[in-house]
């Protein structure tokens, strides 16, 4: 492994959907192995990066080098490439309604490592493996539409850890769990960085946002990068986390 390996660098990207902007000159990298976590308030552009991040979406200007490569539109037309990045990069979208389809919680996550060729035996140990961290064994032959909301959270990172992704990236991981569910999802994550991997994390849950990373990058409204610094730096700048509208008068800052 490369000292400090910049394994994402964005320099100068914009984007914007139609005629509304999401992302304005925006430079951004992210060291392997970090804990990062993306602060703004609402439409301020956190979900669009995340998307190009994990090459669902690509800078309209600017450039975006993924693992020492420049990645493009035309670039992903190669399917080897674009096969390659996607297996290093596990998304976690909002909504895990968004991710699971298949009909039962077993085949979710036999899924993808079955679409990557992966052989039978393998994949019922990885199946068999993430369950049993997940603590979801008893759950693999229901209908995933039929699990609680915690259960979806735990499929959706289920069907993306079978993977073994080097990066996970996920867009408000926490967003409707109970206390119990989002302690154990937060223990999980950070064991997970200390094995190795790097986490990306927006979330608007700033109690958990020291625990969840040791960076911070917070937006502006008006979609640029307003500070990138260590997490306690940020979060005990509160007159900074009021102007771009994260938090209110009763926030007082600080862990």
């Amino acid at each position: 492994m490369i000292e400090n390996e910049k394994i994402f660098e964005l320099n100068s990207v914009c984007f914007a959907y139609q005629d509304e902007t999401a992302l304005k000159n925006i430079n951004f990298n992210v060291i392997r192995g970090e804990k990062v976590s993306i602060l703004g308030a609402n439409g301020s552009g956190k979900t669009t990066l995340l998307r190009i991040l994990s090459g669902l979406a690509f800078p309209q200007s600017g450039t975006f080098h993924a693992f020492g490569g420049e990645l493009t539109k035309k670039s992903f037309d190669d399917d080897k490439v674009a096969s390659s990045f996607h297996r290093k990069i596990g998304f976690i979208f909002q909504d895990s309604d968004a991710q699971l389809f298949c009909t039962s919680l077993r085949e979710e996550i036999a899924f993808g490592p079955l679409q990557i060729g992966m052989a039978d035996e393998e994949v019922r140990q990885r199946v068999s493996d993430v369950a049993r961290l997940l603590g979801i064994e008893l759950l693999l032959d229901k209908a995933p539409f039929n699990l609680s909301g915690g259960e979806k959270k735990k499929a959706a990172i289920a069907a993306v850890l079978a993977l073994s992704p080097e990066v996970l990236i996920l867009d408000e991981p926490t967003n409707g769990l109970d206390p119990r569910t989002t302690r154990f999802l937060v223990n999980l994550l950070l064991t997970l960085n200390k094995a190795g991997k790097t986490l990306i994390t927006s979330t608007h849950n700033l109690e958990l946002v020291h625990e969840l990373s040791d960076r911070a990058v917070l937006f502006d409204e008006d979609h640029t990068i307003a500070a990138d610094a260590p997490t306690a730096q940020i979060l005990s700048d509160t007159s900074l986390l009021r102007r771009v509208n994260l938090v209110d008068e009763s926030y007082r800052g600080g862990l």
